[in-house]
């Protein structure tokens, strides 16, 4: 398993235990995004996510590690930064788990073990994985337009309201909006998605 080293940028995936739905309701997915955003922002820049019935998919940059050294609770945490990353992630499944073990009244561990990651290195991997995750509910059949889908950070890129996503340095990367679009809108090729699977 690759570590989550500072600085790098990771394609983070993972899914419900068989054939079992990690969001059984759309407050689920609401839930989730809150458990994001209270145990991700302190180790990691989001750039792309997008949860879907049975599995989700994040695109974060791990902070640098000076970044975490000043975090109150890597200090008390007393080991290396990857395993601190870790741990973060780990705790925002296990929380989400609790609550919607819960609320399903259903008992044992919901997500597969051992989070998926991939480096993405360089502009076009990069680019490639952002696009194919806010093209996921459109590959699964879920929507025929990426607008349809309402949980992606695509809705993000559409707007000017404040967001936690890096989307400022993401348009930068494609040079404008228009591009963005156009990166958006061109259908996937098959074996685009197969290659990231």
């Amino acid at each position: 398993m690759i570590p989550l080293t500072p600085g790098q940028i990771f394609h983070i995936y993972n899914r419900a235990n068989g054939k079992e739905n990690l969001f059984a309701n759309e407050g689920n997915y609401h839930f989730f995004l809150d458990k994001i955003a209270l145990h991700l922002p302190p180790v990691c820049k989001i750039y792309a996510w997008c949860l879907m019935p049975n599995h989700f998919h994040l695109l974060a940059k791990i902070k640098d590690e000076p970044e975490l050294q000043l975090l109150e609770s890597f200090k008390l945490f007393k080991s290396s930064p990857e395993k601190f990353v870790s741990k973060q992630f780990s705790n925002l499944f296990s929380s989400y788990t609790q609550a919607f073990n819960k609320q399903q009244n259903r008992h044992g561990s919901l997500f597969s073990p051992n989070f998926k990651r991939k480096l993405v290195t360089g502009r076009q991997q990069f680019i490639n994985t952002l696009r194919y995750i806010h093209c996921n509910p459109v590959h699964h059949g879920f929507v025929t337009n990426l607008d349809d889908w309402k949980f992606s950070s695509f809705h993000s890129y559409m707007s000017n309201q404040a967001t936690k996503i890096e989307r400022d340095t993401v348009l930068r990367l494609f040079g404008n909006m228009e591009e963005f679009i156009n990166c958006h809108s061109m259908k996937p090729d098959i074996n685009e998605f197969l290659e990231m699977e």
